[in-house]
């Protein structure tokens, strides 16, 4: 499905270009919305892929606490300023789905555990608002790659901190905001009516996300020194 709907968003951003392959790469292309990136302010919106992680550090030398992570959905709004001819200053609010699997080892019990204790699945529904400043390079026919790179917070709307049961109840808690540095890389591909904005940014928690179990003691968190975010966007961004 991932690869279908990639598919898809690819032919709909070249399929202007598509008579006349000069139009992107050529010697002497067509230039396609040549005084757009003029605009001192522009709209758009993003679709996209994600797939988060947590980096763990542990108080004392133990076995390690293994993430499987599973493909999210990202949908979201771009509104893009002009601060100079190459740089733009970008606000990405969107929302994102994703769901993390953590899979404990039997040691860190203290009796023999059942399949649903050594398992959390950590679903998370995440208000993602980025602030990001966007470097362009030199525009070459159609096509203008770009760095990223900036700030960013995170609501997670499904962190059940304000639940007083813990993982003894099978309720995995996390604190509802966290902060982020972002660094990427896209594209800009000019088609006759829209610019197709393919990127790909790495995501990085900064602070501890992880609310301890009541039990200090406790095998999910009590060796737990920190657990902090870390993602990767593919968003597809039409302006």
């Amino acid at each position: 499905m991932r690869k279908i709907v990639v598919i898809i968003l690819l032919v709909i951003a070249i399929k202007g270009q598509a008579q006349n392959p000069n139009k992107l790469f050529g010697r002497d292309p067509l230039i396609n919305l040549e005084n757009f990136q003029k605009q001192r302010l522009y709209f758009g919106f993003f679709l996209g892929f994600n797939s988060y992680v947590f980096k763990i550090d542990y108080k004392t030398v133990s076995e390690d606490i293994q993430v499987k992570t599973t493909t999210g959905f990202n949908v979201g709004l771009v509104a893009d300023l002009k601060l100079q001819e190459y740089i733009r200053l970008r606000f990405e609010p969107g929302l994102y789905y994703t769901q993390r699997n953590l899979h404990y080892p039997a040691s860190y019990f203290p009796t023999t555990p059942t399949p649903s204790d050594m398992l959390r699945e950590v679903n998370s529904t995440n208000l993602h608002f980025p602030i990001l400043l966007k470097f362009l390079s030199l525009r070459t026919g159609n096509v203008r790659p770009y760095l990223l790179g900036g700030v960013s917070a995170t609501l997670n709307l499904s962190s059940n901190s304000k639940s007083i049961d813990d993982n003894y109840e099978e309720r995995f808690r996390m604190h509802p905001w966290t902060t982020n540095y972002e660094i990427g890389f896209g594209i800009d591909i000019f088609s006759e009516y829209f610019i197709f904005s393919p990127s790909i940014r790495g995501v990085f928690g900064i602070n501890d996300e992880l609310i301890r179990d009541n039990d200090p003691n406790s095998p999910w968190t009590g060796n737990i020194e920190s657990m902090k975010t870390r993602a990767v966007f593919i968003n597809f961004a039409f302006h």
